[in-house]
């Protein structure tokens, strides 16, 4: 009979897995439906403007909007969709969890900061941080640790 540690430590990884991956599917998404809507300068000066006029908006933003996002608005349109993107597809596959996690919430607090809040958002973050407090267990099923173990495999088989 197992004790609760024991279920405890079977559960972490397959729940934080699961959790890295849900974000990762939640970051493709949003890569995804940017790049089917196009997605582009106009948004990113849309911000800008927006910016400048609400004032739920922070002052650094407004400044930051003001001096990078209107100077390189086209940049800025092809690289959301892109990042997002692959921190959706970093995550989905377990590589660098933990540096991924942290992208992912300091991604979600630039967009709460240019007041572009959307439902799935908070979501977002519970599981960002929640994979930054518990890295290892939820990078246990991931590409880089089945790799690493198919290779120690082969150590062992060739005897090298």
């Amino acid at each position: 009979m197992r004790t609760h540690a024991e279920w405890i430590a079977r559960a972490a990884p397959i729940t934080l897995g699961a959790a890295r991956v849900v974000l990762g599917v939640l970051w493709l998404h949003e890569g995804i439906f940017k790049y089917s809507a196009h997605f582009g300068r106009a948004d990113i000066l849309l911000i800008a403007h927006s910016a400048q006029t609400n004032t739920r908006v922070p002052q650094y933003f407004t400044v930051f909007s003001d001096n990078v996002l209107r100077a390189w608005p086209g940049l800025f349109g092809v690289a959301v969709p892109l990042v997002e993107v692959a921190l959706g597809a970093v995550l989905v596959l377990g590589l660098l969890p933990q540096p991924a996690a942290i992208i992912s919430l300091l991604t979600l607090l630039t967009y709460w900061s240019s007041d572009q809040l959307i439902t799935q958002y908070p979501v977002m973050a519970v599981l960002s941080a929640i994979i930054i407090a518990f890295p290892a267990p939820s990078g246990h099923y991931s590409i880089a640790r089945f790799r690493h173990a198919r290779a120690a495999t082969n150590v062992v088989r060739d005897g090298r």
